[in-house]
């Protein structure tokens, strides 16, 4: 007796997987795209089948997108197109908002009521200099200054008046800037006015990464918080400003400053009182400053001297000082600072001789002098500058009192000099230009020569060569 065995059924054959496959084994959000495309081609070729999925036409397909990559999609868009897009739907309301990185608070409600921090959590520089001003709105008289603009109720009281009375509290500040430091970790950049120690402390505490602070309305014991903020290295203190407020920085708050915030690489100081000793401690403290911004300061005589002790300076600002250094002393205790290369000049007044000639010689290393509109430099004055022998750059501008003459002789004695600006200077006459003055022309890398009107058509044709060619056509009236 025979047994029949059963033969069991032959292997599948196993065929390599599709790549297709692969690639969207782990790809779930793909899957649903590729699916919706198929259909959408579907339907495009039989007209009958649309019918049958009628709501795939209207599908959003970008709900198929995770945040993260429609984050980097908005992301490439240009900065003109994120109002516009966040108009779409609710949700790229808030994909746009976690974008935006710097932000002018108009509203202090906007704030302390916590929808700036759900509506923007990622901000990073924050103004908030206006929105510490309680204007009334639908008014019809707007006051403006250089550094804050308001509305106000009736124009019979001076500009001081007006900011005290319409200036939020210290109180209500300080809150402002404790529920933008819970909110904000991640702070690098912050304008306020009218804040107290306290607030900034707070501040200092929570936000670790901030980096640059701009303070209006600041004082000595406003100083004592800022101290607190190791990491800063970008600094502004408005203290006293004309027509608009008043507040002290003495040599004692700058003498906190410079033991707190050990790395300043960028320090400006505006309507700023002190003297020789705060800007000593400066020196001597940050030995990261690299750049010093003076604005219209009240400090007393003798306090250039002490720009000597700034051993890592490279660049010195002074913009709207009525004076300079009336007695900056003798020349043996002004000193000199080895790293200096620019020095910008602004809006001054250069009236004492002595002051000018005590700044030029604190910053005998210059590499680029840079003056506008800047009254009372004359042939004199200018002459003090012979002693920085390194300049390589030259730029003046709106120099009246300057004539050709007094700016042969300086110049000539730069041998270094690559640059020269001279722009609406009207004494520099090009009828007076010598032989010399010509020939040092010819060597420099870079001429900008329209110290009038009648100089344009000169400054054009410079280099061309068409003036020599057709003279003829070119005649001088």
């Amino acid at each position: 007796m025979s047994v029949l065995e059963e033969n069991p059924d032959p292997p599948l054959k196993k065929w390599p997987p599709l790549w297709s496959d692969i690639w969207l084994k782990k790809t779930k959000p793909l899957k649903h795209v590729v699916f919706a495309m198929q259909l959408q081609s579907l339907a495009s070729k039989d007209p009958k089948s649309q019918t049958l999925i009628p709501h795939f036409a209207n599908i959003d397909r970008t709900l198929l997108l995770s945040d993260e990559l429609l984050l980097k999609i908005l992301s490439k868009l240009p900065l003109s197109q994120r109002n516009p897009n966040s108009l779409v739907c609710k949700r790229w309301l808030y994909l746009q908002g976690r974008l935006v990185r710097s932000l002018k608070i108009l509203d202090w409600n906007f704030l302390v009521s916590g929808r700036l921090i759900t509506r923007f959590p990622n901000l990073a520089h924050v103004d908030l200099l206006n929105g510490c001003l309680f204007s009334p709105r639908n008014s019809g008289i707007l006051l403006t200054h250089r550094m804050v603009s308001m509305q106000m109720r009736y124009g019979n009281c001076s500009n001081w008046e007006l900011l005290e009375e319409n200036l939020l509290p210290v109180e209500v500040v300080d809150g402002g800037l404790q529920a933008l430091a819970n909110g904000c970790p991640n702070l690098r950049r912050l304008v306020v006015i009218n804040a107290s120690e306290l607030g900034l402390l707070t501040l200092a505490e929570e936000c670790l990464t901030l980096q640059e602070l701009e303070l209006h309305k600041c004082n000595d014991n406003v100083l004592r918080g800022i101290a607190a903020c190791e990491n800063l290295q970008i600094l502004k203190l408005v203290g006293n400003v004309d027509g608009l407020y008043c507040s002290l920085v003495s040599d004692v708050g700058l003498t906190i400053l410079a033991q707190g915030c050990k790395r300043l690489v960028k320090l400006e100081l505006s309507g700023c009182e002190g003297s020789f000793d705060g800007i000593k401690a400066i020196g001597q403290c940050c030995l990261m400053l690299e750049e010093l911004t003076i604005c219209d300061h009240r400090m007393e005589d003798g306090w250039l001297a002490a720009l000597s002790y700034c051993e890592n300076l490279k660049t010195l600002r002074l913009l709207s000082c009525k004076r300079i250094d009336l007695d900056p002393g003798p020349d043996e205790y002004l000193g000199l600072c080895p790293s200096l290369e620019r020095l910008h000049l602004q809006k001054c007044q250069l009236r004492s001789k002595k002051s000018v000639r005590a700044l030029f010689r604190v910053c005998e290393a210059l590499r680029e002098v840079v003056v506008l509109d800047c009254w009372g430099l004359d042939n004199d004055m200018f002459t003090f500058a012979s002693v920085c022998r390194r300049v390589k750059f030259l730029s003046l501008e709106g120099c009246s009192l300057l004539t050709t003459e007094g700016l042969e002789a300086t110049v000539l004695s730069w041998l270094d000099l690559e640059t020269l600006v001279v722009v609406s200077c009207k004494n520099i006459k090009e009828s007076d230009i010598s032989p010399a003055l010509a020939t040092l022309f010819c060597n420099l890398k870079e001429l900008r020569w329209r110290p009038d009107a009648k100089s344009l058509l000169s400054s054009s044709l410079m280099g061309t060569g068409m003036g020599k060619k057709g003279g003829k056509f070119f005649k001088r009236t």
